[in-house]
C-alpha cells in the first residue's frame, strides 16, 4: 500500500505542471485583460504603461518561464481587481465551497442509499418505480432552473427560507438541495444497480438459510459489498461539486470559490483563474487518491500495484 501511495504521490507534480501549462496557455489566448482593467477613454500611452507594468507586452516564453518560476515559489501573482495575493484570495473562500459541496454530498446521501436500498429490495413496485423516475429527473432537470425554482417557492411564496447569501445554516439549504439533487439522482441509478446484482447471489442465499433476518442481510452483506461502485461514483461527484457548483453560487450569491471564478473571468483576473483552477486540480487529484484507498479499506481482495 504505502508503495502504491508513493508511486501515486509521484504522479502528481507532473499532472499539476501539465495543468499549469494548460492554465496559463488558455488564459494568453484569451486576450488582454488590459482593455476590461482601463477606463473606456485611456490613451494609447497608458494602455501601453499599463501592459509594460504588467509585462503582457513580453514575449510568450518569457511570460511563461515567470509564470513558472513564480508558481514554483506558490506566488500566483495580484489580483488586478482586489490588489492582493490571487492565491491568498482562492484559499479565503475555498472553505465556504468545501461546506457547500459537504451539505449537498449529505443530502444527496441521505436521500440515494435509503431509495436506492429500498428500490433494490422491492423492484417493479410503487418505490421502485418512484425512485427511478426520481433519478431521471434528477439528472434531466437543469440545476439553475431547479435552484430558481426553490427560491421562489420557498423563499418568495412560502418564506421560510433565505433567498441567497450566507450567515447562518438556513442559508445553506436551498442550494445544497440544489446541488444534491441531482448527485443524489445519480448514486440512487448506482446502489439500485448494485443491490439487484448482489440479491441474487450464492452468498445472499446462503445468508437467507442460515435464518438471518432479511435485513440484516441486505444491509450488513448485500450493501456492504455494493459499496465499492457508490463509493467511486460519490467520490467523483464531489470532486465534481468542489469545481462545478459555479452556477448555483452565482444564483444563491453564496461567497464561495464558484462565484469568485466567474467574476474573475469577466474581469480576465488572469492571477485569480489561474490559483483556482490549480487548486481545484490539486484537490480532485487528492479526492482520487483517497478514492482508491477507500476501494482497499471496503474491500480487502483488491491489490494495490
Amino acid at each position: 500500500m504505502w508503495k502504491y501511495l508513493f508511486m501515486r504521490l509521484l504522479q502528481i507534480p507532473p499532472v499539476l505542471f501539465i495543468v499549469t501549462i494548460m492554465i496559463f496557455v488558455l488564459v494568453y489566448i484569451a486576450g488582454d485583460p488590459v482593455a476590461t482593467m482601463l477606463p473606456a477613454d485611456a490613451s494609447p500611452e497608458e494602455i501601453a504603461q499599463f501592459r509594460h507594468a504588467l509585462g503582457f507586452d513580453q514575449p510568450f516564453y518569457v511570460q511563461f518561464g515567470n509564470y513558472i518560476l513564480d508558481l514554483i515559489r506558490g506566488d500566483f501573482g495580484e489580483s488586478y481587481q482586489y490588489g492582493t495575493s490571487a492565491l491568498g484570495l482562492v484559499l479565503e473562500r475555498l472553505p465556504a465551497t468545501l461546506e457547500l459541496a459537504t451539505a449537498s454530498m449529505v443530502i444527496a446521501i441521505l436521500i440515494a442509499i435509503p431509495l436506492g436500498i429500498i428500490s433494490a429490495v422491492k423492484p417493479n413496485t410503487v418505490i421502485d418505480f418512484f425512485a427511478t423516475s426520481f433519478s431521471v429527473l434528477g439528472k434531466a432537470i437543469p440545476n439553475f432552473w431547479l435552484g430558481i425554482m426553490l427560491i421562489l417557492v420557498f423563499s418568495v411564496t412560502l418564506k421560510v427560507l433565505p433567498v441567497s447569501g450566507t450567515g447562518s445554516y438556513a442559508h445553506i439549504v436551498l442550494p445544497a438541495i440544489t446541488l444534491g439533487t441531482a448527485m443524489s439522482a445519480e448514486i440512487t441509478r448506482l446502489v439500485r444497480s448494485s443491490m439487484l446484482e448482489i440479491l441474487h447471489q450464492d452468498y445472499i442465499r446462503t445468508a437467507r438459510s442460515k435464518g438471518l433476518k432479511y435485513s440484516a442481510v441486505v444491509i450488513k452483506h448485500a450493501f456492504k459489498n455494493s459499496l465499492v461502485p457508490v463509493i467511486t461514483i460519490t467520490f467523483l461527484q464531489a470532486a465534481a461539486l468542489v469545481g462545478g457548483s459555479l452556477i448555483t453560487e452565482m444564483i444563491f450569491a453564496w461567497p464561495g470559490l464558484g462565484q469568485l471564478i466567474i467574476q474573475a473571468v469577466y474581469a480576465k483576473d488572469l492571477p485569480i483563474i489561474q490559483a483556482a483552477v490549480f487548486v481545484t486540480a490539486s484537490m480532485i487529484i487528492f479526492i482520487n487518491i483517497l478514492t482508491d484507498i477507500m476501494y482497499r479499506v471496503l474491500d480487502p481482495r483488491i491489490k494495490f500495484i
